[in-house]
């Protein structure tokens, strides 16, 4: 009898915002196959269940994607259920949709479990808002590094826009992302970098177009870290500089 895959979004790193259905999932894990930015303190909601860790980061692949495949099938071929726990949410450049493509060929039953994003709660917890009234009317969420591992040509078009975007994956282009935006004479838009964000050892760093590079070389920020450009940066001072203050930090 086959086993089944359940797919998990583990939440932005801060162990209570994965939700209650992913919890009931883990629970119920033969297995728990988990990524580099899943916590591990959800681990402890599967106490039984056998945990792999299957983590990629730029430059250091614990596994490559058609190992993870081969794990799923090998483990739900014996009737076990697996959950693939993923960092965020696995539908927002986490390969979700691919793992599920794969295992619904080989016949095998699956669950999804949306996960809270963190293209949304990492600016939420400094305050951030992506969308504020009589400021922007949409937002952009953009890969800074492309599968070929090249420059998203969504930055181009996004810096001759007035929308907001949150850039994922694009620290080690952050100079490429800049260069795009003064191209376009855009060199007061406001930025923040967030890194970590909702774990215990999130940063925050709040700068220009035209100084950000500076100030992530003075705080040596890295990834894990997401980048927001836009005019909603300047109006959540207020709450930013609030939060900063209650978390004990500093920009």
């Amino acid at each position: 009898m086959l086993g089944k895959l359940t797919l998990v979004g583990a939440g932005p790193g801060d162990p209570e915002l994965i939700t209650l259905k992913g919890v009931k999932a883990l629970q119920q894990a033969d297995v728990v196959l988990y990524d580099a930015l899943a916590n591990e303190e959800l681990l402890k909601y599967a106490p039984h269940a056998e945990k792999i860790f299957v983590g990629k980061r730029k430059g250091i692949h614990k596994f490559i994607q058609e190992k993870i495949h081969e794990l799923i099938i090998t483990h739900t071929t014996k009737g076990k259920h697996v959950v693939r726990l993923k960092g965020g949410d696995p539908f927002i450049f986490g390969r979700g949709a691919e793992e599920l493509k794969y295992v619904l060929d080989k016949g095998i039953e699956f669950d999804i479990v949306s996960g809270v994003t963190s293209v949304i709660a990492a600016p939420a917890s400094f305050g951030i808002s992506l969308t504020q009234r009589g400021v922007n009317e949409s937002f952009r969420v953009i890969t800074g590094t492309t599968s070929e591992v090249e420059l998203s040509e969504d930055i181009e078009a996004a810096a001759s826009s007035k929308v907001t975007i949150v850039v994922l994956m694009g620290m080690s282009k952050l100079e490429k992302i800049v260069n795009a935006f003064l191209a376009h004479g855009k060199t007061e838009i406001p930025v923040a970098i967030i890194e970590n964000g909702t774990w215990d050892k999130e940063q925050l760093a709040i700068g220009k177009i035209n100084t950000i590079l500076e100030i992530i070389n003075q705080k040596g920020l890295k990834n894990p870290s997401m980048i927001v450009i836009g005019e909603t940066v300047k109006e959540s001072k207020v709450l930013y500089e609030y939060l900063l203050n209650k978390k004990g930090l500093k920009l």
